[in-house]
């Protein structure tokens, strides 16, 4: 259990908290966002990779990838004294989906991590989440030397609903990660039935 700090003679806080999933292709940054946001040491399960992998693991664009997620990212990031937020990373192989539907189990919402040079790595994580009716916004991590796309382009080419957010973050900076996951609750919000989710600023 976790509970908020209390003020002198005011009763402790007891935060909601809320589940999030952070989704994308592989290689795209999802357990660097985990981490940079996280203010508890993440859990990482991260294993080399093997040449064995590599007729399976499509490793274009990410030549210099060494590592690769086969279970999970987690972390947490309290948002105010009452919102703390469970970040839950996903795996990026089609190979580890089977693990998708236990981690999306209770989830308020997601991020998808979004690549420009390899948009096509994200159909995937974005139909998943339009299928199950889960709340998500896309989050384009600017990689350095990338060409920068406006949100609403990355919008128009992924084919999103209007309400959805497109946000673009740098998924090495925290004050960056922490606003798209502000989004995420505030669009996530507007889906439950009581707002209770709503993130005020």
């Amino acid at each position: 259990m976790i509970f908020g700090r209390s003020e002198r003679g005011k009763p402790p806080v007891e935060p909601v908290t809320l589940k999030i999933l952070v989704a994308g292709g592989f290689g795209v940054g999802k357990t660097t966002l985990v981490g940079a946001v996280s203010e508890i040491r993440p859990l990482r399960t991260e294993e080399v990779l093997t040449e064995a992998g590599r007729p399976v693991d499509d490793t274009r664009g990410v030549e210099g990838k060494h590592t690769t997620t086969v279970a999970m990212d987690f972390g947490r990031i309290t948002l105010r004294e009452d919102l703390v937020l469970y970040l839950f990373g996903t795996p990026g192989q089609d190979r580890f989906w089977f693990l998708w539907d236990e981690l999306a189990t209770g989830a308020l919402g997601a991020v998808v991590l979004v690549d420009t040079r390899r948009l096509e790595d994200c159909f995937a994580a974005v139909d998943y989440f339009e299928r199950r009716s889960i709340p998500f916004a896309v989050a384009v991590n600017c990689f350095d030397g990338a060409v920068r796309h406006p949100a609403e382009d990355v919008r128009q080419a992924l084919d999103l609903d209007e309400d959805v957010p497109v946000v673009l973050c740098d998924a090495r900076e925290r004050e960056s990660v922490k606003e798209v996951l502000i989004e995420v609750v505030r669009h996530a919000g507007t889906h439950t039935a009581d707002g209770r989710a709503s993130v005020a600023t």
